[in-house]
């Protein structure tokens, strides 16, 4: 109960500190300084990821992954999206080539570079869209947008889970996880949604608010439980530890990394941005 307490205590001390300042971030720096945020944020991510599958080996491919893939968010906000596939080219090609006379246990070269490779897909590509986002002109309130709804999903998921929940989700990938907390995420991230509409943003309309609220809540918790999936294929626990009473970086961003893109392309080709 006291290693619970003080949980719950770093959880709320930490969440006091950072939320305030992720808003300032968000509502006053230009583009530029938001890159260079993201930037940080994806090198420590993929340093955190890679570090969680392959432990203390191959620390040069892990270093190198982690510069490499962080490269794409100054490539989203130059705009020249064209040089992702040469830079996607030479980073396949330079991890074969050290696997290759980097010679580790040859019957783990395939899980091992594998995942390098889907590191560098799997969070570039995907925390990328949060700096696409950001350069279109409405960005920053989708931003505020997909923030507050999966919040508020994981909220009411977590709550409504333990006050209620009796019927298991995917126990083979997330033991605790419930339908009925799945339910109260979606519930959540629809009023979510509708708050955000009648205050900030009243151009997405009514019907819009429940069908977006519906799609993030859906998206983040898939997102929830792909990353599950990895940590139970690594045998941990948490991602990392570099956020107290939180985990990794990772577990911070897990529901985002699903729903940031999706609300990239509703914003753009259903709202104009």
């Amino acid at each position: 109960m006291t290693n619970r307490r003080v949980t719950i205590k770093q959880r709320i001390i930490t969440a006091a500190i950072a939320l305030p300042c992720l808003i300032l971030l968000l509502g006053y720096a230009n583009p530029a300084v938001f890159s260079v945020f993201l930037t940080l944020v994806l090198f420590l991510s993929l340093r955190e990821f890679n570090r969680m599958g392959l432990g203390n080996d191959h620390r040069l491919e892990q270093l190198l992954a982690a510069v490499g893939g962080a490269v794409v968010v100054p490539v989203f906000y130059s705009g020249n999206i064209a040089l992702l596939l040469p830079l996607f080219t030479v980073a396949v090609l330079t991890f074969s080539l050290l696997f290759l006379f980097r010679l580790p246990e040859i019957t783990a070269v395939h899980h091992r570079l594998g995942w390098i490779i889907l590191g560098l897909v799997y969070l570039p590509l995907l925390l990328g869209h949060m700096m696409l986002l950001r350069l279109l002109a409405d960005g920053r309130q989708w931003i505020f947008m997909t923030l507050i709804a999966i919040m508020i999903c994981d909220s009411c998921a977590y709550f409504v889970g333990r006050k209620i929940g009796k019927n298991k989700l995917y126990p083979a990938v997330s033991p605790n996880k419930t339908i009925e907390g799945a339910i109260g995420g979606l519930v959540g991230a629809v009023f979510a949604v509708l708050l955000v509409k009648f205050t900030f943003m009243p151009g997405i309309g009514f019907f819009g608010a429940i069908m977006i609220g519906l799609i993030l809540g859906v998206m983040g918790q898939l997102g929830d439980l792909f990353e599950s999936l990895l940590k139970r294929a690594c045998q941990v626990k948490d991602s990392g530890t570099i956020i107290p009473g939180h985990g990794g970086m990772l577990d911070r961003l897990d529901s985002l990394l699903f729903a940031f893109p999706i609300t990239y392309y509703i914003a753009r080709y259903f709202y104009g941005g």
